[in-house]
């Protein structure tokens, strides 16, 4: 049976985060956890516009999934899952879901949730990273170790996509690192364990925490959180702040989009697919009008013009011809690196 939050002396708060690949190690973690554990639980996975995650993990185990739900009391022994198209916070024993500015690509975030359960609830926290791309969650993650919580993360061995606990691993102090088979039992028995110390959390944490939060519209020159850098903001072509996050590097634009590093250059990368294809239809059409304004000053018998025109038309053509080899060439480095490129990635609103 549930039970009412109250003040807690144990771990038992967990954060799990996940993207590609991600799935089936939690499915495998909820279906090990006990019935009875004193800790409520808190999932962000990288999702589209529709996911039936709430349903998949209530039936993976004893304890009941549900979607998380604005300004709605959480309760202990339960597992809250962050819906499509907004970061789920916490705070004062309540969650929160706000549009804020998408981090690394995604809303919902893993690094928002981490960061506002860090702040609300200090060395009580599980902070749990599994596998997926890029590195969301090693800033929130971190954020977690410093006011005194747990840094859990599944195996890179045993992940389908082992970049984002590659990148936890090398950034942040973590106390476990176990296969998804192991990791089920690990958090119960961490949970039943008293919290450590809690210490205060680093101004920053606060900042973008509050920008998740949507309680800052835009950051102000007196909130700025690093250097102004010479890039631009992917989403919203603002300039980039350039964060020193410990050894991580870490980018905000002043409405608040946020990236690691690794985030910007797929950022950068897609955006320039989006750029090729565009120029490539804009080529192919050029070409395609052109030929046929050729055909057209055929039959009224004027060959000169009609040349004249399907020189252009063999111009465009060629051109279009390079970006198609230009788009080959990124669809070879891509296979070959396993990344997702434009056309493999869902992009949401910027707002």
């Amino acid at each position: 049976m549930a039970r009412s939050t109250s003040p807690a002396k144990n771990h038992n708060i967990i954060v799990i985060g996940a993207s590609a690949g991600g799935v089936e190690p939690l499915k495998k973690i909820v279906s090990d956890l006990p019935a009875d554990l004193p800790a409520a639980v808190f999932v962000v996975v990288h999702v589209g516009q529709v996911s039936y995650l709430p349903e998949i993990l209530d039936r993976a185990g004893p304890l009941g999934a549900m979607p998380a739900r604005n300004g709605a009391a959480f309760r202990m022994g339960c597992i809250y899952v962050a819906p499509p198209g907004v970061h789920l916070l916490l705070h004062d024993g309540h969650m929160m879901l706000r549009r804020g500015p998408r981090e690394n690509l995604a809303r919902p975030a893993i690094d928002p949730l981490f960061r506002s359960a860090a702040l609300s609830y200090g060395a009580s926290v599980i902070g749990v990273l599994l596998s997926g791309s890029l590195s969301d969650g090693t800033a929130g993650l971190r954020a977690v170790k410093a006011v005194g919580g747990l840094a859990v993360v599944q195996d890179p061995n045993d992940t389908l996509v082992p970049a984002m606990v590659e990148s936890a691993l090398h950034f942040v102090e973590v106390d476990h690192c176990l296969p998804a088979a192991k990791l089920g039992a690990l958090l119960a028995k961490l949970a039943a364990e008293p919290a450590g110390e809690t210490f205060a959390a680093p101004p920053t944490v606060r900042l973008e925490a509050a920008i998740a939060a949507q309680e800052h519209s835009t950051m102000k020159e007196a909130d700025r959180l690093g250097e102004l850098s010479v890039f631009t903001c992917p989403e919203c072509h603002g300039p980039l702040w350039e964060i020193e996050d410990g050894d991580m590097l870490r980018y905000r634009c002043h409405t608040g989009h946020a990236f690691t590093a690794d985030a910007v250059m797929e950022a950068q990368a897609i955006e320039a697919d989006e750029i090729l294809w565009s120029l490539l239809r804009s080529h192919q059409q050029r070409a395609a009008f052109a030929r046929r304004m050729a055909d057209r000053e055929r039959a009224r018998h004027r060959s000169e013009l009609a040349v004249e025109i399907g020189k252009r038309a063999k111009d465009y053509e060629a051109d279009a011809a390079v970006i198609e080899r230009i788009l080959e060439s990124r669809r070879i480095q891509v296979a070959g690196n396993g990344e997702v490129g434009a056309e493999g990635k869902h992009k949401e609103g910027n707002d």
